[in-house]
């Protein structure tokens, strides 16, 4: 507790990370079954996954225009009203059961819950935290989430065996029940997450924030997120589908290997934290790009490379080094703050990254399930690569890092 204290200044932090878990346990339940649901019970292809994944990411698109409505809100009430609307998108897939369309409005219902914390999230980890120490913060606030998604992740598991084994019409082939199980155990902790929320201070980061931020000094940072869109859209969409429809991986295992890399990453994100804050963002995200070029290109061609136990091991190893380094993004957050002159710049700033990152994300999730289903993974993943190699080189030219000056209170 003292070390926390010695990172964190205010005093309802364990509230805060404590919310974090709980939104963890839902985002592992729901994560875990969610590729599986898409393809063996709706019989979603490879196209049809990337039309999915589009409607999905609309709310991320939109995020900038959904914080400017609430932007009078504090950022511990928009925590609230992300976890309330998370939990209503899981409780609708839970009520309405196998159907397409139902289906597909709340898993954007869910969405839109958990893109608006991923801004307000980061923020208040960064404003929390002492000065020179917001890494550290940003990688506990991460470690705390990873524990509860590991937790959600190790359920999924158990909960199917558990209901094929005691439950006839579970164990059918084209059962829904352990999936509606999956969703009404992730609604559960996300609405205790927002009962628990309610601990927060009230007046706790009132923070005045613009309707809308755009800002030149922030292009860099929005080139950033550009090239993390397409990396990001990748990953979330078509890596799980590679192991489902390539090498016939059971719900089961997608979900422990989300749950490996995740817990894996319960001591990464605090030891990147820490990492990002001694040697600065600029190396970190160089190194990030190297080894997401490897990554793209053992995606696509590993069948070619290995035998096809080889790659299955293979890709599944490379799924669960892809997952890891999504704490890399802490190092884009710490370069916007770097250059913010105010706190109220920053959640505003973030929220437009990631709006502009879904605009990417969106095209990828079209055109990257029209290449597969046309011309093949080799080629989607090739392309990824190349936004690699693009990420690589812009992120050699960022300025480097100099001791942060203490943020203006607003």
């Amino acid at each position: 507790m003292n070390k926390l204290k010695s990172i964190f200044k205010t005093d309802d932090f364990m509230v805060f990370l404590s919310t974090m878990f709980l939104f963890g346990i839902g985002i592992g339940l729901f994560s875990g079954v969610m590729n599986n649901f898409l393809a063996e019970i709706l019989s979603i292809n490879r196209f049809e996954r990337g039309v999915v994944e589009f409607l999905r990411e609309l709310p991320g698109l939109s995020l900038i225009l959904l914080l400017a409505l609430l932007y009078r809100h504090s950022e511990t009430k928009l925590i609230r009203v992300a976890l309330l609307v998370a939990f209503c998108g899981v409780a609708g897939l839970f009520l309405t059961g196998p159907n397409r369309i139902y289906s597909v409005i709340f898993i954007m219902l869910w969405s839109t819950g958990e893109h608006l914390l991923m801004p307000v999230r980061q923020s208040i980890a960064i404003h929390s935290a002492h000065e020179g120490k917001e890494g550290r913060a940003m990688g506990i606030t991460g470690s705390c989430g990873n524990i509860g998604t590991v937790t959600g992740y190790y359920f999924v598991p158990v909960l199917f065996f558990a209901m094929k084994k005691w439950v006839p019409q579970a164990a059918e082939p084209t059962s829904a029940l352990p999936f509606r199980a999956a969703f009404l155990i992730s609604a559960v902790f996300l609405l205790s997450g927002v009962l628990f929320s309610l601990r927060f201070h009230k007046s706790r980061f009132q923070i005045k924030k613009s309707r809308f931020y755009v800002r030149k000094k922030y292009l860099r940072y929005y080139i950033l997120e550009v090239f993390f869109g397409a990396r990001k859209q990748v990953f979330l969409t078509f890596a799980p589908f590679v192991l489902i429809l390539n090498y016939d991986a059971s719900t089961e295992l997608i979900a422990t290997l989300y749950g490996i890399y995740s817990l894996i990453n319960i001591f990464l994100s605090p030891m990147m934290g820490k990492l990002i804050d001694k040697i600065g963002y600029k190396i970190i995200l160089i190194c990030d790009t190297i080894l997401l070029i490897v990554i793209c290109m053992l995606y696509g061609f590993s069948h070619h490379i290995f035998s096809h136990a080889t790659a299955f091991i293979v890709i599944s190893g490379v799924f669960m080094l892809d997952g890891m380094l999504f704490v890399v993004g802490m190092a884009r957050s710490l370069y916007a703050r770097s250059i913010s002159s105010g706190q109220n710049e920053l959640t505003s700033t973030l929220s437009t990254g990631i709006s502009i990152n879904h605009l990417i994300s969106i095209i990828i999730a079209l055109l990257g399930g029209l290449l597969w289903e046309r011309l093949g993974i080799e080629l989607l993943f090739s392309f990824a690569a190349i936004f690699g190699v693009g990420a690589f080189v812009f992120s050699c030219f960022l300025p480097t890092p100099v001791k942060q000056q203490p943020v203006k209170r607003d």
